[in-house]
């Protein structure tokens, strides 16, 4: 095969084409990988608006990867033709600056955004450098694992890296692509868990999922119930709205912290006398390397943590971006290759 399907953005603001493109070789260092499923997140749109410096076009995005090494390139011992791989966000690092001698890849000054750098997987193959991949369990489905190498890695490695112990109260702010898979996290690491969101009709879901408490934030004031159950120790905000955020920090309790990991340019209002009080933090969280995705496949793995997911084929790719991004999606589209 010398040519491949994938979906390109020709420029910023363009619509997605499905092209014939040339099937990409691996240089030194990296591994070509016939896709099986790619996830589309909130963060595609990035290429797909131009919003994010310096995106070179045409761009292939995608970078929540489950597919196959297809071909290793020079110098690459780790991996071998047929190994079932991941790649998401972090797509590789440069070892020589000061985060990476430190050992905190995913703080690289030179770090590469795997769909934004180079080209991602909305197609039938793509190229990564090899230490971008991650070893991905047997037990997983490739389309449900997809979303693990963004969704899933940035809730659970936030919440690992935090001080919350078993038995603390940890809220989730919006039960959806990222707060979906947060709750089971939560849950499985054994916190109390409060899910907040608007309305009722995602109580039910929330509950099984392993939500303790569910708060209508729309009919209850967030910040003020979470202070009766003893203020937050962590809330997690994964919904896209900053006004939202703002809304709850009351709810964080002493030494507590409101962690943000959805990405929006609009600003958190906080004034000195919120944080200084009862020593609330308000902090941010990426996702992580391919040695957390890794350790996320695998806690998921064990603790049967599955995405809810869409699937849609690559010349359904409008369809998938309009439904997540109007999110008309229960709760993460996801491409997938035959």
């Amino acid at each position: 095969m010398t040519t491949m399907k994938a979906v390109q953005v020709s420029d910023a603001g363009a619509d997605f084409e499905l092209v014939d493109v040339d099937v990409p070789e691996p240089g030194p260092n990296e591994v070509r990988i016939a896709v099986e499923a790619c996830g589309v997140c909130h963060s595609d749109s990035f290429v797909k608006e131009g919003t994010y410096p310096g995106i070179e076009y045409p761009r292939i995005p995608g970078h929540e990867i489950i597919g196959r090494v297809d071909r290793v390139g020079d110098n690459v011992t780790a991996w071998n033709e047929g190994q079932r791989v991941g790649v998401g966000w972090h797509g590789g690092h440069c070892f020589n600056c000061e985060a990476c001698r430190e050992g905190d890849f995913i703080a690289c000054e030179n770090a590469q955004i795997t769909g934004i750098a180079f080209d991602g997987g909305y197609a039938e193959y793509t190229v990564a450098p090899a230490e971008a991949l991650a070893d991905v369990p047997d037990g997983l489905d490739s389309a449900e694992a997809a979303p693990l190498l963004c969704a899933g890695i940035t809730v659970f490695n936030a919440l690992r890296n935090t001080d919350a112990g078993p038995g603390d109260l940890v809220a989730v702010q919006g039960v959806g692509g990222l707060g979906h898979l947060a709750v089971q996290c939560a849950d499985e690491m054994g916190f109390e868990v409060a899910a907040l969101s608007r309305g009722t009709d995602k109580e039910s879901m929330a509950r099984q999922l392993g939500a303790d408490h569910y708060i209508d934030t729309v009919d209850e004031d967030a910040a003020e119930r979470l202070q009766q159950l003893g203020g937050a120790r962590v809330i997690l905000a994964t919904a896209p709205n900053s006004e939202a955020m703002t809304s709850v920090i009351d709810g964080v309790g002493r030494s507590g912290k409101l962690l943000v990991l959805a990405a929006t340019m609009e600003p958190i209002e906080v004034s000195p006398m919120q944080l200084i009080g009862a020593r609330r933090s308000v902090a941010g969280w990426p996702s992580g390397d391919a040695s957390d995705s890794e350790d996320t496949l695998q806690f998921c793995d064990l603790s049967d943590i599955t995405p809810m997911i869409e699937t849609f084929s690559l010349d359904q790719v409008d369809e998938a971006y309009d439904k997540m991004m109007s999110s008309d999606v229960r709760f993460r589209s996801v491409l997938t290759i035959d």
